[in-house]
């Protein structure tokens, strides 16, 4: 017969099994809610706005040139991104060298100088609400590495780590209709766009920054004498931001038309490279020594050497344009070592000047919008990358407008 104890065990046994059950079914139905926030938010905060498509255009890189414009998915976001509609884009040159000479292995969807609307946001993302326009920049450092604690963060290897895209190995996005910005890009590479700014207005953004961060490493003084070499768009952002120090410029470019615009932006003077007094007019302007620093803003063949010749000893010579491996430059030693010059590089955006430089454009000090010269749509963007990458008189900054 069971005795009493074997009565209480079963009895205990029983109560034990029915707490597990109810343990297990309220686990369950917790994991089950959790789920559903993370899938269905994103679709519920996406119908506050303009309802989100499951198909979309975008200009996807197919390798040895070929840029075709195609259907692809809608990116889908996950917690702590953001979608973004895009509507403005600028072309820059990183992108059409990386097209132009197969840099990097197809697919890709490239465009970074990005501005938009924000679609919809993932859970866990409080600062950003469907409806807010905004810049993105697609590179963010990680703020603890070896060379984030120099400030060197393009060098870091979260900065490396694109965290933006319209889908494939991502690459920007920006020449689609939508972008998905990763959860470390939300944290700190947006920037809100006040209601007065053009998108396209905005998406200058990242390209100021970068060129202010050049500016930041050469420092030019009120005395200087600054040559900037080139005046396509990103030279005429150096030429604005180095006439803000109180510096005395100096520009050139083969373009009369941009020749002009230096002039206008703050240049005392604008020269055409192919001039063979090209030297001796520098010289002549600065006591028979040379410029004190020279902004190379351009890619061309010799352009270091005239760079060096344009000089003096004991100058800075910033290199911007030469973002190619298989670009190769090549000068005089002793113009360096036995002169006394400084030779550097800048690449890329500072993430310590983000705010800075949405100010210098969203405020209209520097007058960005002036240069831009063709909008496409982005049914039409070959004929946007076309005119970027052989340039005639009347074409300056390109913007890509996806909504179109």
């Amino acid at each position: 017969m069971p005795t009493a104890n074997s009565d209480m065990e079963r009895r205990v046994r029983s109560i034990e099994t029915d707490m597990e059950r109810r343990v297990r079914s309220i686990e369950t139905d917790m994991e089950r809610r959790v789920r559903s926030m993370v899938t269905e938010a994103p679709l519920k905060l996406a119908t506050e706005g303009a309802a989100i498509p499951a198909a979309m255009q975008a200009a996807v890189y197919k390798g040895a040139g070929v840029v075709d414009v195609e259907s692809v998915p809608v990116p889908k976001i996950g917690p702590g991104e953001i979608l973004i509609r895009v509507e403005a884009c600028g072309i820059c040159h990183t992108d059409l060298k990386k097209i132009a000479y197969n840099l990097l292995p197809a697919p890709r969807i490239y465009g970074h100088e990005t501005a938009g609307v924000v679609a919809a946001v993932g859970p866990c993302v409080t600062r950003y609400s469907p409806g807010d326009r905004v810049i993105v920049f697609h590179h963010i450092p990680c703020g603890e590495c070896f060379y984030c604690q120099r400030k060197l963060y393009a060098q870091c290897p979260v900065y490396k780590k694109v965290g933006v895209t319209a889908g494939y190995e991502p690459a920007g996005g920006g020449f689609a209709q939508y972008v998905r910005v990763m959860d470390w890009i939300v944290e700190r590479g947006v920037e809100r766009i006040p209601a007065a700014v053009s998108f396209e207005q905005a998406c200058f953004v990242e390209p100021v920054n970068t060129c202010l961060k050049g500016i930041k490493q050469v420092d030019p003084q009120p005395d200087d004498v600054v040559a900037v070499l080139g005046q396509g768009p990103i030279g005429l952002i150096f030429t604005m931001l180095a006439a803000g120090t109180g510096a005395r410029i100096l520009a050139t470019d083969a373009m009369p038309e941009r020749r002009a615009m230096g002039r206008s932006f703050g240049a005392i003077e604008a020269f055409d490279p192919r001039e063979k007094h090209l030297e001796a007019s520098v010289r002549a302007m600065t006591d028979g020594r040379g410029a004190d620093l020279v902004i190379v803003a351009a890619s061309a063949p010799g352009i270091l050497e005239q760079a060096v010749a344009c000089s003096r000893p004991g100058a800075r010579i910033l290199l911007f344009a030469q973002t190619s491996h298989q670009e190769r430059i090549e000068v005089s030693g002793a113009s360096i070592c036995m002169e006394e010059r400084t030779l550097c590089g800048a690449y890329s955006a500072s993430v310590d000047l983000q705010r800075e430089s949405a100010e210098l454009v969203f405020s209209g000090a520097l007058p960005v919008q002036e240069l831009i010269s063709h909008r496409y749509p982005l049914g039409q963007i070959h004929e946007g990358i076309e005119r970027a990458l052989h340039p005639g008189e009347g074409s300056l900054k390109i913007v890509v407008q996806p909504q179109r």
